[in-house]
Parts: structure tokens; sequence; C-alpha cells
């Protein structure tokens, strides 16, 4: 019997993954029609998070495909172990066979290196399959996935088509640093991860950060959302967050009125460009400590 969205929101917080009642809802649909699940949202907001948790809810492999500029097909499909290729053509020469003999085993099984894409659809029971950062690829490898996303098989020349020998779930994760083509956008179901509000991010430090008081976590996740306000060029993410709740942690800081000097010492934590040190000087910085309680 397939979960709703109630049910996988508490066994995620279970585990330490927080999400929210819509992103919950998308995975249970996800899981329903077996769909992949196209995440878009600012980068640091968690969604490369969501596969990994969804992962370890599957009691499953993750397997991650990193997209980048000039990814091709033989980086995330497959190869071919042209060195013992090599070696198996050197082996038969001066042997009776046909040149048709020799290919057919040096294009098979043998001399095959599955990469993420071909490792997920032939894997014996569901995987997560995450395709992390989608934008960053160019148009023509997205163009590529399309088949891959609606009918969970791929061509490979030397060996015929590879159909999924189950279906894994498909995580797609965008920072929106292009626009995605609508082919891709109608195979996949669809969630944008904003930033947490000061709630749930509380309580996601307090998740991942056992040791924290309450208040000052409360205080960490009030100041998140005040410097996630100002004109910065790159804007601090959840993990910024649990590094800075770490370090004040460590630093034995329990009330962040009390020790202002060492809030803004670790502001190393959060802001990650000299432009935005600059902008979040210590008057700044006393202003949206004023405005927390």
């Amino acid at each position: 019997m397939a979960r709703d969205g109630t049910s996988i929101g508490v066994e995620l917080a279970e585990l330490g993954y927080l999400p929210d009642a819509s992103l919950a809802n998308a995975l249970a649909l996800m899981d329903m029609l077996s769909r992949p699940l196209l995440l878009e949202g600012e980068a640091g907001v968690g969604k490369t998070e969501v596969a990994k948790a969804l992962a370890r809810l599957e009691e499953t492999r993750l397997i991650r495909l990193q997209c980048h500029e000039g990814l091709d097909r033989s980086e995330a499909l497959y190869e071919w172990n042209y060195q013992r290729q090599l070696l198996a053509i050197k082996a038969h020469e001066g042997r009776s066979g046909s040149a048709d003999d020799v290919e057919s085993v040096i294009f098979s099984e043998k001399y095959l290196l599955e990469r993420p894409l071909l490792a997920a659809l032939r894997a014996d029971r569901p995987v997560v399959l995450l395709i992390d950062e989608i934008d960053r690829a160019d148009e023509e490898f997205e163009a590529f996935l399309l088949e891959i996303l609606s009918e969970f098989q791929i061509s490979i020349p030397e060996l015929g088509t590879v159909t999924a020998t189950s279906i894994p779930k498909v995580v797609l994760t965008s920072n929106g640093t292009r626009e995605l083509s609508d082919a891709l956008r109608r195979r996949c179901l669809y969630h944008y991860v904003d930033y947490p509000d000061i709630d749930r991010e509380a309580r996601i430090i307090l998740a991942r950060l056992p040791e924290i008081d309450t208040a000052l976590a409360l205080q960490v996740a009030g100041m998140m959302e005040k410097i996630r306000k100002e004109d910065l060029n790159k804007i601090p993410g959840v993990a910024e967050t649990l590094d800075w709740a770490a370090a004040l942690v460590g630093l034995k800081v329990r009330n962040i009125h009390e020790a202002r000097e060492i809030v803004y010492d670790t502001l190393a934590c959060v802001l990650k460009t000299r432009e935005d040190t600059m902008r979040v000087s210590p008057e700044v910085l006393d202003r949206l400590i004023g405005k927390v309680a």
C-alpha cells in the first residue's frame, strides 16, 4: 500500500530530515506514480539532501550523477574498458576466427564499465537515482535523458535496448541557472524547495545538533532569516545554518545577545564572499541581533 504524504513526512523526520507538507506530498506522488521528481530552488536549500534522505528511508542505494558543463553519454551512462579490449585484441592476433568473432567478444558485458545511469537501470532492486544540478549540463545532454525519464530504458548500440530491471526513484535538482526544456519538465513531477521558515529551520538544527539549546536554535534560525533578507551576493543555505549553529555550540554560546563578538567572529560559517562580509558589518549585525528575541 502506497504511503501518503503525512506518513512519509513522519518517517523522514524520524531519520533527521524535516520536509514541509508539500514536499512530503510530492514524494508520495512520486512513489505512487513511479515518476521522476524535479526539485528546483536556490543553492543550499537542501535539494540534494532530499534524495539522500529518501535513500535512507527506502533502505536502498543512492546513485548520484553530478552534472556539469560538457557532461556526455559516456560519463553518465557507460564506457568500454578500452585497455582490456586492446589486450583482448592482441591476445586474439594470429588465432583463427573472423573480425566479427573478435568484435562480439570485446563488446560484451565483460568489458562494459557502468556509469550512474546504467547502474541505476540495471540494479537488482529499486535505487534512488540523483541527477544533481541538471541545469549545469547542456541542452543536448538534457535531451538524451528524456528516454530514461519517460521509459526507464536506454539504447546502447553494441548491446541493444537496456530496460530497467527495477524502476529507480529518480530525483533531479536544479538551481535555476538556465531554463530547463518543456520536454523534461513534462516527464517529471515538480516541487520548488524554498528556504525553511524560522520554526522549521530551528527544528532542523535541533534534529542535527541535539546538544544545542532550543532557545539558541531559535535565535540562530531567526538570525538566518534576517541575514537572508540583506542584499547579499550569495544567500546562505541550511548547510551554513548548521555550520554556524555547531560553531556557536562549540564556543559555548548560549545566547547570541550575550556573545555578539563571537557571533560576528563566526560569520565565516555563513558569508562566503568578500562583498557579503563587508555588507554585514558589526553595526549591521548588531541591528539584526536586536530584532531577534
